[in-house]
């Protein structure tokens, strides 16, 4: 049924969810699965304060794709104990939705599996969550996680 799928996973219970899922399908037919993960940048050049000092943006920036790869690594050997062989991991940069979609035109992939409540951000409640945008948006399938 499947021949691809793109999981996009950001450290959340329904990330998680959304992998073992993904990777039960793959499992049936052999299909690859694509990890994504997209590191939500903050929208501004400002020096922050996170409780114990000021943080440059571009630091934390690193921070988030450092965090991002350990992310996509821990999910990556988790598809291959739940017994998937085909799997590979990208890391998308921009506004998750739409990074989640180009990364799925991209990658030709059959169906896209989220959680539709990850760690998102307060945004998310005013404009829609990721997992809105990306089922009203895709051009594949896409499979929402609770």
């Amino acid at each position: 049924m499947y021949k691809s799928l793109l999981v996009a996973v950001d450290g959340s219970k329904q990330g998680k969810k959304a992998l073992i899922l993904a990777c039960h399908l793959a499992r049936q037919d052999d299909a690859e699965v694509h990890l994504v993960h997209v590191p939500e940048a903050l929208p501004h050049e400002a020096t922050l304060i996170w409780g114990i000092g000021a943080v440059a943006v571009e630091d934390s920036r690193k921070e988030l794709e450092t965090t991002g790869q350990k992310i996509l690594a821990r999910a990556e050997l988790e598809a291959r104990e739940l017994g998937v062989s085909q799997v590979h991991t990208h890391i998308a940069q921009g506004e998750p939705a739409r990074s989640i979609i180009h990364q799925a035109e991209r990658l030709g992939v059959d169906v896209i599996v989220m959680g539709c409540r990850g760690l998102g951000n307060l945004a998310g409640l005013m404009m829609g969550s990721v997992s809105h945008k990306v089922s009203h948006n895709a051009k594949c399938g896409v499979i929402t996680i609770r």
